[in-house]
């Protein structure tokens, strides 16, 4: 696999040089500060690649393209927005970049409850807990349909915990489900967070999922004229939140996009941490399943507290959790010897090492939450560790 790392340009607290020590072979970065539905100017296309550049690394895969709410919803300017992302992928790849990750999750692109909970021995990790949860949405936000969506015992729950809360809590809970895309400058108060669930009234599954195929089916013919691949990131935590429906969270949700469009260059961004929060989803056997179309993969691990779905989870470390890890990699290097033997010219997918717990240093560094220094060092050692056993042993790759 080929080793990157998420760096969210001059306002990350760990550098690129900090990546090139870790062991990154590229970067993974986006124009943070371009307003979603806007094209990517070429001079600040240029601009990100010259301060990765100065870092000692390239600039090798895009997380994330954002896909406006307009297009999710198929309201205002949503085929400006869905023309200014082909445009987006042309400059892109006269740059020379080959993968964009994107998302298509409404509203929310990620949720947690604790951006730095404290887990075992002391160290910070991203946290989602059920019942926190459900207190925000009835207590604070107080969506009026709510109510159908809990059973009585997490009403119950939920109640409970809320008003066992301090001020300072509630505040910090409705800060961290209301934080935007990393990296970004967004975020939802309350009321911007209501009117923007208001906008997707009337949208069930079925329907967002047709206006994710119509997306699809524009921007994929683009992407693999110009020799992109397009890889989309699944729905972190894979199950509905806030009465949102919810569309890349199971093997069935990938192979029904990418039989919609049935092109290469449609792809999976292949997320560990997010499928393995549902208990359902096989990690292994959807690598096998979905082999030939994931073009970029996270690597991280998360700990199931509870046997349901919707559940409480926390972000473990990377060989922890409840995801084999071992076996999730030999699966990956299988695919990536198939495609040498096919003589596939990304035969070396893209990896990450997603999320991390901060430990030691990084608990005084303040990066973004998720993305420290050291835990994503020892990650990444871990998970290279994996691989070079696994390359000797198993596949002979050397």
């Amino acid at each position: 696999m080929r080793h990157t790392w998420r760096w969210f340009g001059p306002i990350d607290r760990v550098s690129v040089g900090d990546a090139a020590q870790a062991g990154a072979h590229g970067i993974v970065t986006a124009l943070h500060h371009i307003p979603t539905g806007d094209v990517w100017p070429v001079e600040e296309i240029t601009r990100r690649q010259e301060q990765v550049r100065a870092g000692g690394l390239e600039w090798e895969v895009v997380e994330s393209v954002p896909v406006s709410e307009s297009i999710k919803t198929q309201t205002g300017p949503w085929r400006e927005h869905i023309a200014n992302w082909q445009k987006t992928l042309r400059r892109l790849s006269a740059a020379g970049i080959r993968t964009v990750c994107y998302n298509f999750m409404p509203v929310l692109d990620w949720t947690r409850t604790d951006l730095r909970w404290t887990a075992r021995h002391g160290a910070k990790a991203m946290r989602f807990d059920r019942i926190d949860f459900a207190a925000f949405d009835l207590h604070l936000l107080q969506r009026p349909s709510a109510l159908e969506d809990y059973d009585a015992t997490t009403r119950e729950e939920a109640e409970r915990r809320f008003r066992d809360m301090t001020e300072e809590r509630r505040a910090a809970l409705s800060r961290n489900i209301g934080a935007g895309l990393p990296g970004s400058a967004d975020g939802y108060s309350l009321q911007q967070l209501t009117e923007h669930l208001e906008t997707y009234a009337g949208i069930d599954r079925e329907r967002l999922q047709r206006h994710f195929v119509d997306f699809l089916a524009e921007v994929t013919p683009v992407a693999e004229q110009v020799g992109i691949n397009i890889c989309a990131h699944p729905d972190d935590p894979p199950w509905a939140l806030l009465g949102l429906p919810r569309i890349l969270s199971s093997a069935e949700d990938y192979a029904f996009m990418l039989g919609e469009v049935d092109s290469p260059a449609n792809g999976v961004t292949f997320c560990t941490g997010s499928l393995g929060a549902r208990a359902a989803n096989d990690l292994r056997a959807m690598v096998r399943q979905l082999a030939p179309r994931i073009h970029f993969i996270h690597l991280r691990n998360v700990r199931r507290e509870e046997l349901q779905t919707p559940c409480s989870f926390y972000e473990d470390e990377h060989l922890e959790g409840d995801t084999d890890m071992v076996a999730v990699v030999a699966e990956l290097l299988a695919e990536e010897k198939r495609r040498r033997a096919g003589s596939r010219a990304d035969h070396q997918i893209p990896m990450r090492p997603d999320h991390g717990q901060e430990i030691l240093d990084d608990l005084t560094r303040g990066a973004q939450p998720g993305y420290p220094a050291i835990g994503r060092l020892k990650g990444l050692a871990e998970l290279r560790g994996i691989e070079r056993a696994l390359s000797h042993a198993t596949y002979g790759l050397g």
